[in-house]
């Protein structure tokens, strides 16, 4: 041992699991076990279970669990910072140093407020046909996703925006619905109180159809963590905007009589470098135009 140090507590030989850190943050990003499961291919219960041997490993409790709802602790919010950065060298390592063993690898990026219910299908549909086929799934903001794609990350993204933008594929159109708590409580509230990322496209739209109709409103919360946002709305503690048929567990879609102005409309599009070729690479780009297509 070196003269003047001192030993820490901390036992060196523990290591932390890959596939529970992706169950942490897959359940972290969905908001709960179920679209989790579905994100990673995984049963409920498997799910379940990695998250809960992470924390009898740590000793620490994770989440907050709500009967339909499951939101990060302080001490999971700081473990999911560091396992991201964890899994993005992990995964960037073995790119680099394992032999590539399929015959397809596609880059997809999906915005948080579409990947449920349409991906795990898509996903577990394509696995099924291509069984040596790889798709690596990021879940991001729709800004983020583009960026990326401007960068040459991804193969393909979907995104949420509005107006339709030039350069990218619309794949359907959908109404932009007010969501709230069952209670419906929050729409009442004047100011009106807001909950949406820094980074939503559908923000910059609410505060421009309040502010014609003249309604005053205010921040209920600032930051980039969707399942906060969920959690607020979810409380009666703000409303928020989502793509109709995308509504938030523990949330419900506003009707007329919550008094809010109409939000238009917001378009899903795709993004397509055109580089990935192939048989499985004309298979995703089906998939995704049907799944989220007019009639998807």
């Amino acid at each position: 041992m070196i003269v003047g140090l001192k030993r820490t507590e901390i036992d060196m030989s523990r290591n932390l699991d890959t596939n529970a850190l992706r169950a942490v943050i897959a359940v972290a990003d969905t908001g709960g076990v179920t679209r989790a499961a579905g994100v990673l291919n995984l049963t409920q219960s498997a799910v379940s279970m990695q998250v809960r041997r992470l924390e009898e490993a740590l000793g620490v409790q994770l989440f907050h669990r709500a009967a339909r709802k499951m939101t990060p602790s302080s001490e999971g919010e700081k473990l999911i910072s560091y396992a991201r950065r964890i899994l993005t060298l992990n995964d960037e390592l073995l790119m680099q140093l394992a032999p590539q063993s399929f015959d397809a690898e596609l880059r997809l990026g999906v915005p948080y407020d579409i990947i449920s219910p349409q991906m795990p299908a898509i996903l577990r549909d394509l696995s099924i046909g291509y069984p040596k086929m790889r798709i690596n799934l990021v879940s991001s903001y729709s800004k983020t996703l583009k960026e990326g794609f401007q960068a040459g990350a991804f193969d393909m993204i979907l995104t949420t925006e509005f107006p339709p933008p030039e350069g990218a594929e619309v794949l359907s159109k959908r109404r932009l619905v007010w969501i709230g708590s069952p209670d419906q409580g929050a729409a009442a509230l004047r100011p009106l109180r807001l909950a949406f990322k820094e980074t939503c496209f559908f923000r910059p739209v609410a505060h421009a159809a309040l502010d014609a109709a003249g309604i005053p409103w205010e921040n209920a919360f600032d930051g980039d963590s969707e399942t906060v946002v969920e959690a607020t709305v979810a409380a009666g503690l703000g409303v928020s905007a989502r793509i109709e048929g995308q509504v938030a567990q523990g949330c419900v879609a506003l009707d007329a009589n919550a008094g809010l102005p109409d939000l238009g409309v917001s378009y899903i599009c795709l993004y397509d470098s055109g580089q990935a070729k192939g048989d499985v690479a004309e298979a995703l780009r089906a998939a995704l135009r049907q799944g989220y297509g007019a009639t998807g």
